[in-house]
């Protein structure tokens, strides 16, 4: 039993991640009630607990859990003509005034200096130091280097991209994807993946300056056509971690020791690999969605997660290498705070000036209001279903038979007799606890040679895995999961099981718990396809509002992101090159294989363009035509689950019109959000000014239109720009949302050419008091042409979220 409760605080959120982490004290903790027999176990191993949960209390003494930071970014806005040399040597000037005049301890607290895509430092700073520094006029902020986490065959068919590395969509060509370069910030690259090869790949176009950075186990012959650079960044993450002897760096390299960096970058942009399955399951060709796009490698994330020093390192890097795209399928574990304290962000902001778009998972909490990466000029991607599903089928002794989400393809000798888990108990852990199948808490004089059914809270600190490992270990022969967050992960289990909802949980445990021998049967893991609606928004993935400004819609979008086949590192285990994983971590390089495209085909467009190029042809319908619903009751779906809607690639590189954001507007949103002169001069490098009264958040250029505080009546306006035939006309057509009307003006957009820019305004007048928030949409159709916004509105008086 492994008692790290400093680990096990910041486990990995990405759901999968679950099936593959060890049982800790935490689980034990999150669902245990107070009992003698709880005291009981706690005097038995008093030494090791009293010590761990003293360390627990100097954690939460701090002013944010897991985040005692000895390392401080400092940002300072935009860069103007210094050169890195002279931006260091600023650097050095700075920390020399905090440490008494010294160069050398100055020096000694430096850990990194950005100066590609803007200006700033991370260093070893106290408290107070970093407190004199935020005063200093020419910082915008200064923040504590905290702890981010890491938030495919038939997913690529499913969205409709049915195309391979030789073909063309159908009226348009991609072939120029070889010359869009993809960074991706995550845990590294396995570059002898087949997914990687250079085979019949051009040579690397010449304007990337990156490099390939050497390092354990990893050469320069590691880089090649497909994977054009590779770099990593542990300053940051030694700064903190050195404080732990017991954590390890595995590859001080870009080489992937946990195979999630490898996982998604074969997701958007993999070569096709024939044949490939996990187990047997889901066997059939993985590629990306932009197959012949180019990789560059960005690690800054190690095992324990990805701090802010190196991940803004990270963005540093990449906008002075020349990267078109970043994605990023990480983030906090709940919304950000405040934009320019916040490293994604930061990095996101200037990658958007230097038109590089960036893509950023929403999140796995699963929570209203619980999306990450808020930023605008950020594309955030929720999480939904395809219509394959791996389950096992289990028949109860009355002949019921059932279905559950599973990878275990053991197999059951012969039927088995079935015993709830709270009936196992060994005596040193009451029947609620033991029901969830802890450590040690199974009595395997009860539960040898059985099928056991345990229970899962949907806590990220429980995994899935382990728990098969204690029915295993207690002389179990198999395991019914019932997950009350019925979130639909498979996963791979020890023993013959299979997860279900709380709803058949009940059904067999009532079964169980009024016959005198009750037996059961679970047959191995299969591929399903095509026996449930797809796509759903997946349980986990976080979604809207936006708490940090309600005026802009996040999620933006969503894309498969549940039990996703893709590469793998085989660091994590030597037989297992492909794997299936779950999360918005696996839906974000979904949705960056498709920009990939659009970059292809459109390379002179803008950021916004691109995104509002996907967002504005997203459909709101499942493949049987109709709407989207939400796991896990099935209810309809709104904007705060799925944003605009899921991706058509059949429409999106034909958009018509596209909602374009130059960076004077971004000025005048933060303006609107309260950003002053100074700052806003500092982060943007210029001398924008606040003039006049700031307009509504609400009136950014954005493809979707968000109003949350309506009272009266409310206009709010954008500017669409023509990118389809020179001559057209747009009629709009208005599903208002429930108690609002809603208004356009002009009602026809009348265009004479390409690229013409036509503003227009959308009024909102309260018909009735709001409870809470109502959805709508505003579509602009021209033929088969329909370019379509979904509306959010909120009644002023209503403060909930």
């Amino acid at each position: 039993m492994s008692y790290n409760i400093i680990s096990t605080i910041t486990l990995i959120s990405d759901p999968i991640y679950l099936h593959y982490s060890h049982f800790s004290l935490t689980n034990f903790l999150t669902v245990s009630l107070p009992s003698p027999l709880f005291l009981r176990l706690i005097m038995a191993y008093w030494s090791s607990i009293l010590y761990h949960l003293f360390l627990l209390s100097l954690v939460l003494d701090g002013a944010r859990l897991c985040f005692s930071s000895e390392v401080y970014v400092v940002y300072m806005g935009s860069k103007n003509a210094e050169n890195p040399d002279e931006i260091l040597k600023q650097n050095h000037q700075m920390l020399t005034s905090l440490h008494g005049g010294s160069i050398e301890k100055a020096k000694a607290s430096h850990v990194y200096s950005y100066s590609n895509g803007f200006k700033g430092f991370a260093a070893k700073l106290t408290r107070e130091q970093a407190s004199i520094l935020a005063e200093m006029p020419n910082v915008v902020s200064v923040f504590p280097n905290e702890k981010r986490s890491l938030h495919t065959t038939r997913s690529w068919d499913f969205m409709g991209l049915q195309m391979d590395e030789a073909m063309e969509i159908p009226g348009f060509s991609t072939k120029n994807q070889e010359n869009v370069i993809i960074g991706f910030v995550d845990t590294g690259i396995w570059p002898e993946s087949l997914s990687f090869s250079d085979k019949w790949m051009p040579s690397v176009p010449p304007r990337w300056k990156g490099l390939c950075q050497i390092g354990e186990n990893f050469t320069k012959s590691s880089c090649n056509k497909k994977v054009i650079g590779a770099r990593y960044y542990l300053n940051g993450y030694q700064a903190e971690e050195s404080k732990n002897p017991d954590k390890t760096v595995k590859f001080r390299s870009p080489r992937d020791s946990s195979g999630h960096g490898t996982h998604t970058a074969s997701t958007a942009s993999g070569r096709v690999v024939t044949k490939i399955n996990y187990n047997h399951l889901g066997l059939g060709a993985a590629r990306g969605g932009a197959p012949m796009a180019r990789i560059a490698i960005y690690k800054a994330c190690w095992d324990s997660g990805c701090y802010d020093a190196d991940m803004l390192a990270a963005f540093d890097d990449a906008i002075g290498d020349g990267v078109d795209i970043i994605s990023v399928s990480l983030g906090s574990n709940s919304p950000q705070r405040d934009y320019f304290s916040d490293s994604i962000s930061v990095g996101s902001f200037h990658a958007a000036s230097h038109g590089i778009l960036v893509v950023a998972s929403a999140g796995n909490v699963g929570t209203r209001g619980s999306v990450a990466n808020l930023a605008p000029w950020i594309l955030t991607v929720g999480a939904s279903s395809t219509d394959r599903e791996f389950v096992s089928s289990f028949v109860l002794g009355n002949r019921k038979k059932f279905m559950g989400e599973s990878l275990s393809t053991f197999r059951m000798k012969s039927p088995a007799r079935i015993i709830s888990a709270s009936e196992a108990n060994n005596g040193l852990f009451t029947a609620y606890q033991s029901s969830f199948c802890l450590d040690g808490s199974l009595d395997r004089k009860k539960t040898r040679g059985k099928v056991v059914v345990c229970r899962h809270s949907g806590n990220p600190s429980e995994s899935r895995v382990s728990k098969s490992l204690v029915v295993k270990r207690a002389g179990g022969v198999g395991m019914v999961l019932v997950d009350e967050a019925e979130s639909d992960l498979a996963a791979p289990f020890a023993v013959p099981a299979a997860i279900v909802g709380r709803t058949i949980g009940e059904r067999i445990l009532s079964y169980v718990n009024s016959t005198r021998k009750p037996t059961s049967f679970i047959s191995p893991a299969r591929t399903v396809i095509g026996s449930r609606q797809a796509p759903r928004v997946a349980a986990f993935s976080s979604k809207g509002p936006n708490l940090l400004t309600a005026e802009i819609l996040k999620p933006d979008i969503v894309a498969p992101g549940l039990n996703i086949l893709a590469a793998w590192s085989p660091a994590v285990n030597k037989r297992l090159r492909f794997n299936i994983l779950s999360g918005t971590s696996m839906s974000c390089p979904h949705v960056t294989g498709l920009l990939a495209l659009i970059k292809a085909v459109y390379p002179s467009w803008s950021p916004a363009a691109i995104k509002s190029a996907l967002m504005t042809t997203a459909t709101v319908l499942d493949k049987e035509k109709n709407p989207i619903t939400a796991d896990p009751s099935g209810r309809i779906a709104t904007p705060f689950d799925f944003g605009s809607g899921f991706p058509s690639p059949s429409k999106f590189l034909e958009p018509g019109l596209v909602y374009d954001i130059q960076p004077s507007d971004y000025r005048n949103f933060l303006c609107s959000i309260g950003y002053n002169d100074k700052t806003l001069q500092l982060v943007t490098g210029d001398r924008s000014k606040c003039t006049g009264l700031a307009p509504t958040a609400s009136n950014l250029n954005y493809p979707s239109i968000t109003v949350p505080n309506l009272k009266g009546r409310i206009s709010v306006t954008r500017t669409l720009m023509n990118v389809g035939k020179p001559q057209c006309s747009y009629k709009a057509l208005v599903v208002s949302p429930s108690g609002v009307n809603v208004t356009v003006a002009p009602k026809v957009l009348d265009f004479v050419r390409y690229g013409q820019k036509i503003r227009f305004t959308v009024s909102f007048n309260a018909a009735d008091s709001l409870a809470d928030y109502v959805f709508g949409s505003l579509t602009w159709k021209s033929g088969r042409f329909q370019v379509s916004s979904p509306l959010v509105v909120r009644f002023a008086t209503d403060t909930g979220l």
